[in-house]
């Protein structure tokens, strides 16, 4: 498909049906979900476990083939947590799984694929043991995560840091730094004194972002029809 052939209304109901599945569907999942959420495919969405929360302003994005899961898997006594603050994004294929505790700060993105995880989930020596080896993640606010980095046990990463894709961390990451490679190590440093921008800045006024974005949808959908979407699904041809 190359363009958007919805009509203006039925994108809007979609958008409306999916938020009212997460609320209906997700909600009851979590210990805490934020307001003013946006989620995409939201049934392709799996939350075990808990405690989870997830805060104001989400983004979440999922897909058949790449689902979002969100797991609490605890052998511990004290049990195991994730907290995720607000203005988040989770993009498809995202894994968060937790045996003691993964706290992950306001603003922060984690693209396609990224996995964050407390736990070894299986000790060397005696592979039947999953509580051996354990230890708390944090993440600070506005770090990005790249595509399919994997950020593991023990591990804290700075505020407005930046994993590269395919990144394996294992040791603490400093503020203001970019780090890649397998096993992850320093790129760059980013300079403090730079403005930073961040998604709670980017989203500081919702209704004026909603309406920016739904004078998008009207100009995408401007002369698309009910009879056009329908060919376009039974009859697509060359240009759709």
């Amino acid at each position: 498909m190359l363009r958007e052939h919805r009509p203006y209304i039925l994108k809007r109901l979609d958008q409306a049906f999916q938020v009212w599945y997460a609320e209906y569907f997700l909600r009851p999942h979590f210990d805490y979900l934020g307001r003013g959420g946006t989620y995409m495919k939201p049934w392709h969405v799996e939350v075990f476990g808990g405690p989870i929360s997830l805060g104001d302003y989400a983004h979440v994005i999922a897909a058949p083939d790449k689902r979002v899961r969100l797991t609490v898997w605890s052998t511990l006594e004290t049990g195991g947590r994730i907290s995720i603050g607000d203005y988040c994004l989770l993009c498809p294929g995202v894994r968060i799984s937790a045996a003691r505790e993964i706290i992950i700060g306001n603003s922060c993105m984690m693209a396609h694929g990224a996995y964050i995880t407390d736990a070894d989930w299986h000790g060397l020596y005696d592979r039947s043991n999953s509580a051996l080896a354990v230890a708390p993640v944090r993440l600070g606010n506005n770090v990005w995560i790249g595509d399919s980095a994997i950020v593991c046990k023990g591990v804290t990463i700075g505020d407005h840091s930046v994993v590269g894709a395919g990144a394996v961390v294992t040791r603490d990451v400093p503020p203001y730094t970019v780090v890649a490679g397998n096993p992850a190590a320093l790129v760059k440093e980013l300079d403090p004194a730079m403005p930073m921008k961040t998604r709670a800045d980017w989203m500081a006024d919702p209704r004026g972002l909603a309406e920016e974005f739904a004078i998008i949808d009207r100009h995408h959908t401007k002369g698309n029809t009910w009879a056009g979407w329908i060919r376009s699904l039974l009859f697509p041809r060359k240009g759709d």
